[in-house]
């Protein structure tokens, strides 16, 4: 989690004697949103369920182990939203969009303190946001997070060397069932408030699966993203840029090229308070994407058509109480250089769409 939401310090502990102690917690959230220019079979004021999970873990011993299950919903700005009884099959018998009931469940070896080695339903080492609404500053994933895998099944190895941390996976990539990525990430700690982290890894073999949770391009790239972190009193300051490239392969049916290069900045501010059991944040994030590429040469759309470029501005102004809490959110998104049909609205043709969200929920 990178807040400004914070878990449960004291989750429920079950003892189970030699095998050690084993925690349970988890979320509740629901969420509505009202928008303009609403994607084909999206509507302009929806509410839904956006978490009901509930998280198993053993983090002390050689033999550790995470689970998380239940319903869950995954916002995103610049993309449809789909309701949470279409990403998991535990709502409403519907089709299983993206990971499943469990997205997430991995056993965790640790023959040493400072090396480890994971292996199943992995969280993603890319990017600077997570794959659940509660983990980030925002409750909408933002333009970057758009270009990157979120779950993948695999195995991870961990290593850490003093201030250096170091991480390496073979895995499925954009959960395509094909264990042909591989990627790594160094971070380094400069001091107590100050860290930066590289990332970079791709699909080492071109691969023609496709469906919600493994868009077909995006399957095929490279990625490499560089990330900064401060955090200094009230302030989180983390800027960080990310590059990607999908080659051209007959596979995919693309002749031509495209890369995008884009940045973010998330800033959030922690005000004053007088009750140590609650806090008010102002977290703010603004984005920009460029893309390249041309539809006559052949080249893979990666954003709102071949060429295409965007920017966006997020503020989602927070407030925990206990282990419940509320935010709201207002994300703007401006797209130019759009193909007709591949932007927003009922015919693809409006180059910006606005978005006011409320979520409130408990962390248990």
């Amino acid at each position: 989690m990178t807040g400004p939401l914070t878990i449960n310090p004291e989750p429920l502990k079950i003892h189970s004697g030699a095998f050690g102690d084993v925690y349970v917690s988890g979320v509740i959230s629901g969420f509505a949103h009202v928008q303009n220019n609403v994607f084909p079979g999206d509507h302009d004021f929806q509410s839904d369920l956006s978490n009901g999970q509930f998280f198993v873990q053993k983090v002390t011993g050689p033999i550790q182990f995470f689970i998380q299950a239940g319903a869950y919903s995954l916002p995103d700005i610049g993309l449809p939203y789909y309701r949470s009884g279409n990403t998991n099959n535990t709502v409403y018998g519907a089709t299983n969009l993206f990971y499943g009931v469990i997205p997430q469940a991995f056993i965790k070896i640790v023959p040493a303190d400072n090396f480890s080695i994971m292996a199943g339903k992995l969280p993603t080492l890319i990017g600077a946001e997570y794959t659940f609404s509660f983990e980030n500053m925002n409750i909408e994933r933002g333009l970057l997070w758009n270009q990157e895998n979120a779950v993948n099944r695999g195995v991870q190895v961990n290593y850490k060397a003093g201030p250096v941390s170091f991480a390496a996976s073979l895995n499925d990539g954009f959960y395509s069932n094909k264990y042909n990525w591989a990627w790594g990430s160094v971070s380094y700690a400069i001091n107590s408030t100050n860290t930066i982290t590289a990332i970079g890894g791709g699909n080492t073999k071109v691969s023609n699966v496709s469906n919600s949770a493994t868009p077909l391009y995006l399957n095929n790239e490279q990625i490499y993203n560089l990330i900064y972190l401060h955090t200094s009193g009230r302030w989180t300051i983390e800027p960080y840029l990310q590059y990607t490239k999908v080659p051209k392969s007959a596979v995919i049916k693309t002749t031509q090229d495209a890369t995008t290069v884009g940045g973010a900045l998330f800033v959030n501010y922690a005000f004053p308070s007088s009750k140590p059991e609650s806090g008010f944040n102002l977290p703010v994030r603004l984005e920009y994407i460029n893309s390249t590429g041309t539809t006559n040469g052949g080249a893979p759309n990666l954003l709102y058509g071949t060429g295409s470029n965007a920017w966006s501005a997020t503020i989602t102004p927070t407030y925990q109480y206990k282990r419940f809490f509320a935010r709201s959110e207002f994300s703007y998104v401006k797209a130019n250089k759009i193909t007709s049909g591949a932007a927003f609205g009922p015919a693809g043709n409006d180059p910006s769409q606005s978005r006011v969200v409320l979520e409130v929920g408990m962390l248990f």
